[in-house]
């Protein structure tokens, strides 16, 4: 009878932690979805109106491209955390001493809401001004060694997919060598300070390339032939994933498989001028919202099944003061008035989101040839210049992947989590129960 008592108290013991393991999982399982920030624009709302937004919403990650302290504020004591940014215009104070970091330190980085990571630039190293390049690294130093004692939070940079070299197909991944000055050191940096490495990859501007309909059914995560990568064996069916493995490539090869990808911009536009193809409010609800299901599936790509990575869609609201086509002022998930341009099943009420089954609508556009561009051939993209997070316009252009394959060979690690977990729950149920 001792011994069964004690099995039963130790089942109980068992149950609890298991249970409370299960409940972990689940509250950080859906933690990788964020949204950016943008603040060129004159209509933006208050910011408790805009933390109050974001606290009815499945976003936990918020991408500041500067210090905003009125959000900040107004955010404090809520679940969601801060990738803050550090502007590039003071990327040479930062690096000019300890003294100007710490100085930045305390007066931007909050202490009221949790800060995952510290962006030191945006697209710094594709900005245009050759100067900044060899700041990067001493910024950040300067910036770590400013952190409180015991801080948890990474320090980081965000590039461009035009420090990539080759994308296509994605086991070719590789950086621009003519960057290495520069980059070499910071992917060191990351590998030691375990910093994630954080790109701005938009689907978006592959489609504007090539304007083909299988095209933009790799890129909206719908239905398509698919593409394989001769050289790995894998196989692809969304862009989003493709151009993800490149960069894990690049990285491999490097030498750094264990610094992780954080997505710090993706997204699609709801508007643009007649020119831009494929702008239009039924293909931005269908890339936003399979991004958020393929991200909650927790499929991860091809070359890393079971991985989600933390993704921030870009953005939250239109800026309507940023220059160039419609297009970069019409990237916004939701009006200056709060009510959403399209519904990807965000709200924390509606508990549903979009499928990858490929039933949100699609506006296919015709092909279209701009002067002195042409279209793309099969299993290219192009990433311009002027991505929609950045005041600079990138200098150089990457060819990026247009992924592929009739079937993907994703793993299925999240759902042996869970089954694992339902089955050791129940066998502790059993025994606890005295069945067992």
């Amino acid at each position: 009878m001792g011994d069964r008592r004690r099995w039963q108290m130790d089942a109980a013991v068992i149950f609890r932690l298991l249970h409370g393991a299960f409940l972990f999982h689940l509250a950080t399982s859906q933690s990788f979805i964020g949204v950016n920030y943008g603040t060129i624009a004159d209509n933006l709302p208050p910011a408790a109106s805009t933390a109050s937004l974001l606290t009815s919403t499945s976003i936990g990650k918020l991408r500041l491209y500067e210090p905003q302290p009125d959000l900040v504020a107004a955010l404090a004591g809520s679940d969601i955390s801060i990738l803050l940014g550090v502007p590039n215009s003071d990327v040479p104070s930062l690096a000019s001493s300890p003294a100007a970091a710490a100085s930045w330190a305390a007066a931007n980085i909050p202490t009221t809401v949790s800060v995952s990571a510290i962006s030191v630039g945006n697209e710094l190293l594709n900005s245009g001004d050759p100067t900044l390049g060899p700041q990067l690294l001493p910024a950040m130093q300067n910036l770590l060694a400013a952190l409180p004692a015991g801080s948890t939070t990474k320090i980081s940079t965000v590039h461009s997919m035009a420090v990539l070299a080759s994308s296509d197909p994605p086991s070719s991944g590789a950086f621009h060598a003519d960057l290495a000055g520069s980059l070499d050191p910071v992917l060191e940096f990351l590998h030691q300070n375990g910093g994630p490495f954080m790109i701005n990859p938009y689907p978006y501007f592959a489609y504007a390339s090539d304007t083909r309909d299988e095209t933009l059914a790799f890129c909206l995560f719908q239905p398509n032939p698919g593409r394989a990568d001769a050289v790995s064996g894998l196989t692809y069916m969304n862009m989003f994933d493709a151009q993800l493995d490149a960069i894990r490539v690049a990285l491999d090869s490097k030498g750094y498989p264990d610094v992780d990808i954080v997505i710090a911009e993706t997204g699609w536009p709801y508007k643009g001028d007649a020119g831009e193809a494929g702008a239009t409010p039924d293909n931005a609800r269908a890339y936003n919202g399979n991004l958020v299901a393929h991200l909650k599936s927790q499929a991860g790509t091809p070359r890393t099944p079971g991985k989600s990575v933390d993704t921030y869609i870009f953005a939250l609201y239109d800026e309507d003061l940023k220059p160039g086509p419609t297009s970069e002022r019409s990237f916004g998930l939701y009006q200056a008035d709060l009510t959403p341009n399209y519904d990807i099943g965000l709200a924390k009420a509606r508990g549903t989101a979009p499928t990858t089954s490929g039933q949100i609508g699609v506006t296919p556009a015709p092909a279209q040839v701009q002067p002195g561009r042409g279209v793309t051939p099969t299993g290219f993209c192009v990433t311009t210049g002027g991505a929609p997070g950045s005041t600079q316009q990138a200098q150089q252009s990457s060819s990026c992947y247009e992924p592929a394959g009739a079937t993907s060979r994703r793993g299925h690690t999240g759902m042996r989590q869970f089954v694992w977990f339902g089955i050791l729950l129940g066998l502790a149920m059993l025994v606890q129960s005295g069945r067992l």
